[in-house]
């Protein structure tokens, strides 16, 4: 739901647990790279090599991770839910830019640490998991890439914010689930990134930038969209449920 009232910038929670926080996304981030990538570069730079794997690393960490900590901090383990929670005002700009500093270093220093474990024969062979077009051109996988992080900050919104959801305990399963079937169907086109963070680092570290902006503006256009659709649908005009339990608006006919 839409915070009235925020005011644009701030506030900031007390450094302390700004700290603390941000400390949590950037080891959320580190890990969902690390094992993420280092599973890439472990199975082979083929466009269909370890698909299922490759899946089941990042969902697997994902789930495990915001299970274990996502009281602390929530879900914001990519700058395109960030974004997302930013414009719906749900978190402040200033709050945001401490996320998205963490979440981008995390995966840099992910990045940096499979670059020393992994040989040279591997790093190469795999541009160090810098995400890569396979067999579609550039307008569908701009698409791919925003419909898939659509499909994810929609199921992070709907387990995480929405006061109805009765699915807020297991949220990390759900979201988890999500960056599996998102893999299982992206990953051998655009590589599924999802996460304009897991872009990042490596392609600073291993200095591959082809086509780039695809996951950036993918990602952060889809996860905008789900954000603002499902704040708009579901949870500004939001009230108290009627008796019976029917949603707002709905007629005993449900018409």
């Amino acid at each position: 739901m839409r915070l009235p009232g925020t005011p644009t910038l701030g506030p900031l929670p007390p450094l302390a647990e700004t700290r603390r926080r941000s400390f949590v996304l950037l080891l959320v981030t580190f890990g969902l790279f690390f094992v993420g990538v280092g599973t890439i570069m472990a199975v082979g730079p083929q466009a269909d090599a370890g698909t299922l794997e490759v899946a089941l690393a990042h969902g697997f960490v994902i789930a495990v991770m915001i299970s274990a900590v996502g009281h602390i901090s929530g879900g914001y383990f990519n700058p395109a839910i960030t974004f997302g929670f930013m414009l719906t005002r749900r978190i402040s700009v200033l709050l945001g830019f401490f996320y998205l500093f963490a979440q981008f270093a995390g995966g840099v220093l992910a990045a940096l640490l499979l670059r020393w474990i992994f040989p040279a024969a591997s790093r190469d062979a795999t541009n160090l998991g810098a995400p890569a077009r396979h067999t579609i051109a550039l307008g569908p996988a701009l698409v791919v890439e925003a419909l898939l992080t659509f499909f994810l900050v929609w199921v992070v919104f709907a387990t995480t914010t929405d006061p109805r959801s009765t699915y807020s305990a297991v949220a990390g399963i759900a979201i988890g689930l999500v960056v599996v079937f998102d893999n299982l169907m992206g990953y051998p086109l655009t590589g599924a990134i999802i996460n304009p963070a897991r872009a990042l680092g490596p392609q600073l570290i291993g200095n591959s930038w082809s086509d780039a902006w695809i996951w950036y503006v993918g990602p952060l256009a889809g996860g905008a969209i789900a954000a603002l659709l499902y704040d708009e649908l579901y949870l500004r005009p939001m009230g108290p449920p009627p008796p019976g339990g029917e949603p707002p608006g709905a007629t005993a006919s449900g018409a």
